[in-house]
């Protein structure tokens, strides 16, 4: 019976790796849509989102499952409850891919956000999707130095992301109503998604470690 429990546990490591990897894929896809305006690609995003979330609730079952009828302690305990957190993380990363599609499919055959703002939304997509390949690697490999390599991409995802609020709400924007609220939805969708990445890094650090490390104010 403890080969079997370890077999599941192997399992759920295994369908978290598969759904970080179907998120990489989602985001590199979503931010080459948004910054080329190809719909094309956009479409196939959003199309695909379905399949995160079958992923997602079918690890979801499988957890549930393992509680329900092996009853695990300690650590065994910790795994299986963080696998249905770290679970949602990733549906919800899913989930800003998607919105950044949408916004791509929805201007098309237009840009999202003027030309003084398409660099910043260029570096944004590269971080997070720098983000969500490092996340595979730490879910795979269970490295806890990848956890801080995250952290520090997000860092860099803030300042990005404030930099922006900074140039719609400044004096020499020349943006419009539409050019405004797309610019502030697409990048809160990209700060979002590295938050999320960040969660998780937390949870395998609790997980490899022992400590948490409390959220910043």
């Amino acid at each position: 019976m403890r080969e079997v429990f370890q077999q599941e546990l192997r399992e759920v490591q295994d369908r978290l790796v598969e759904i970080s990897t179907l998120v990489a894929v989602s985001i590199e896809n979503a931010t080459r849509a948004f910054n080329e305006s190809d719909v094309s690609l956009a479409e196939a995003v959003i199309a695909d989102d379905d399949r995160i979330d079958e992923a997602a609730l079918a690890l979801d079952e499988l957890a549930i499952n393992i509680l329900a009828r092996q009853q695990p302690v300690a650590r065994d305990l910790r795994i299986v409850v963080s696998a249905l957190r770290v679970s949602a993380s990733l549906e919800r990363m899913g989930d800003m891919s998607e919105h950044i599609a949408q916004l791509a499919r929805y201007r098309f055959p237009d840009k999202v956000v003027p030309k003084s703002l398409r660099a910043t939304f260029a570096e944004l997509g590269t971080l997070d999707v720098a983000i969500a390949r490092k996340l595979v690697e730490l879910l795979t490999s269970g490295d806890v130095r990848i956890a801080e390599q995250i952290r520090n991409d997000d860092d860099r995802i803030d300042a990005l992301h404030l930099s922006v609020f900074d140039k719609v709400l400044g004096e020499t924007w020349k943006g419009g109503a539409v050019d405004t609220v797309d610019a502030t939805l697409a990048s809160r969708y990209h700060e979002r998604f590295a938050d999320h990445a960040v969660s998780i890094a937390k949870k395998m650090q609790y997980l490899a470690t022992g400590d948490w490390v409390a959220p910043e104010l």
